[in-house]
């Protein structure tokens, strides 16, 4: 892990400003490697109740407060956002480009873990977009102010009037952390995605190293290798690094990658991928 990229100042102390609701975080011990990441669960303590619940279940992960920040940073020590913001940050100035330019689209934004980063380096436009309703009920109840616009919506059937609106923000830059693969964001939304974003624009994506290998069900692998040998993307940076420990204590290693956009995305993509 490259330790250089990696900080916690910025979740911790927003930790310090919610309204922490959990008592206690549960791991099962009986957990073999084999389990997968989708299949992941713990048992959480609030007030009132005690309940199990999937890390992939992220409307109830977000519906408590504290609980995704405690879960997967504190306990699973998550470094994900702040390794790819301070990556983009690193190559943007190898560039001289200035991250205060840049108006980024936050993709999978959740509770607002990654605009938090961008805002603390200067970035000065940021918009969300996520498709559940309760990622955005607790960026504002956690983060208010952190995105200028937050918009709830499945990108593979995007309403005209939300694409409309997101066009209007004059975006330049793509994020999208711990979000690709399996069922949260699937390649038709990443290509939607990068369709919102002006050419060119900067992009700065994580996804586990399996997704990216030829024989990976999600369709990811495909996808970024077309998007390179077709001149849509050119990477700038691609680093393996320790995204988090499973439950079972195990390193979980994902790719970030730093690319540029260099055309618009073509029609017949979306046919190609669905």
């Amino acid at each position: 892990m490259m330790s250089d990229l990696v900080s916690d100042y910025v979740w911790r102390k927003r930790l310090k400003e919610i309204d922490d609701a959990v008592r206690d975080i549960h791991i099962p011990k009986d957990i073999d490697n084999e389990t997968d990441q989708d299949e992941e669960w713990c048992q959480v303590a609030t007030a009132d109740k005690t309940r199990r619940i999937r890390f992939h279940d992220y409307n109830e992960v977000f519906e408590i407060p504290g609980l995704y920040e405690k879960l997967f940073y504190d306990t699973l020590e998550c470094c994900s956002p702040s390794y790819v913001v301070n990556l983009l940050e690193d190559v943007a100035d190898e560039w001289d480009a200035e991250l205060s330019d840049f108006k980024v689209l936050d993709v999978g934004a959740g509770n607002g873990m990654v605009g938090d980063e961008l805002r603390h380096r200067g970035v000065r436009k940021v918009v969300g977009i996520d498709i559940i309703e309760e990622a955005k009920e607790a960026t504002l109840r956690d983060r208010p102010g952190v995105y200028d616009d937050y918009c709830v919506a499945d990108l593979t059937n995007l309403p005209k009037i939300d694409e409309g609106a997101l066009r209007k923000h004059g975006l330049n830059c793509m994020t999208t952390v711990a979000a690709l693969g399996y069922a949260d964001i699937p390649p038709l939304a990443f290509l939607k995605a990068l369709d919102l974003v002006s050419t060119p624009a900067w992009l700065a994506f994580n996804i586990k190293e399996d997704f990216l290998h030829g024989s990976e069900q999600s369709g990811f692998g495909r996808l970024i290798r077309q998007l390179i040998q077709e001149d849509y993307i050119l990477p700038q940076c691609y680093r393996r690094y320790r995204h988090r420990l499973s439950i079972a204590g195990e390193p979980l290693y994902y790719i970030a990658m730093i690319a540029k956009k260099c055309k618009p995305v073509a029609a017949k993509l979306y046919a190609q991928h669905a």
